[in-house]
């Protein structure tokens, strides 16, 4: 008689191989953090933004902006450990994670859309590149993320975590380019978004992915109407928690503080950070 009785899942998605293949010990330099936002003047402002170009605006956008412009003012935060020395990145490239339901029920996949030098797009560009992406990848036409999780799947999961490590340390610690062995060149970046608030989350914690070498995971939860204080009444505000993972190895409380202050600015002020609405190009009638 065992002591559980158990089924063998025997389909997982190429993010499950993953995941199983990516953590094995408890262990891990994983720090966690969150701070509530006022969000009412980034509705109005992604209002504004979608009436004025008839583009697509969300708040996973406003954040990708943000924290490219947080890492540019905060250089020592965009980084990465290499022979346990830590080396800046040249590039702010920010990446967002987007769930793929075709590939059958049960079977829900992650994968990754990357922006390039996000800090020297303006919001306009950053999000049509965003969008452009995603679409790509949820009609699995990215045919480098398609290739890369063919390979995957053909690693047995006993040699999974042996697998990604070899990965994680030729991509990264020797900074080997793998695009010849179908694996794209970093595809994760300075910093991952995962947007919680579209599952129906108000707060979760990312770990951080070893493999990737990504230090830092932001996780946007639900906006909620929640009572607060404005001019000394109390009135029904627009509110979101964003949740945070970083490096503790390179990434302390001072880059923590500066981040989540730029960030914190972005969301309540983003008027005055973000692009001028009246400069955007207009929808075309």
């Amino acid at each position: 008689m065992p002591n559980l009785e158990l089924t063998r899942v025997q389909e997982l998605s190429s993010f499950r191989r993953l995941a199983i293949g990516s953590w094995q010990t408890a262990y891990d330099p994983n720090v966690y953090g969150s701070m509530d936002v006022r969000m009412d003047a980034a509705l109005a402002y992604i209002e504004a933004f979608r009436a004025r170009t008839g583009k697509r605006l969300t708040v996973t956008h406003l954040i990708a902006k943000a924290i490219a412009d947080a890492l540019a003012k905060c250089p020592d935060a965009n980084a990465i450990l290499r022979w346990n020395r830590i080396y800046l990145r040249k590039t702010i490239d920010i990446s967002i994670l987007v769930v793929q339901t075709d590939e059958g029920a049960h079977k829900a996949d992650l994968a990754a859309c990357k922006v390039n030098e996000a800090d020297k797009k303006s919001l306009y560009q950053l999000a049509a590149e965003i969008e452009e992406q995603v679409q790509r990848v949820r009609e699995r036409k990215d045919e480098a993320m398609e290739q890369g999780k063919r390979t995957t799947n053909l690693i047995p999961l006993l040699f999974m975590n042996a697998f990604l490590k070899l990965l994680s340390f030729l991509m990264y610690t020797v900074n080997l380019d793998l695009r010849w062995a179908g694996v794209p060149r970093d595809p994760f970046g300075s910093a991952t978004i995962t947007n919680l608030g579209s599952l129906g989350l108000d707060t979760g914690y990312v770990p951080l992915v070893p493999y990737t070498r990504v230090p830092l995971f932001l996780a946007p939860g639900m906006v909620r109407e929640t009572p607060v204080i404005d001019n000394g009444q109390i009135v029904v505000g627009k509110m979101m928690r964003l949740s945070a993972t970083f490096d503790h190895r390179f990434i302390d409380g001072f880059h923590a503080s500066v981040l989540s202050k730029i960030v914190h600015a972005y969301l309540e002020k983003p008027f005055e950070h973000l692009d001028r609405i009246e400069s955007l190009p207009a929808a075309s009638s």
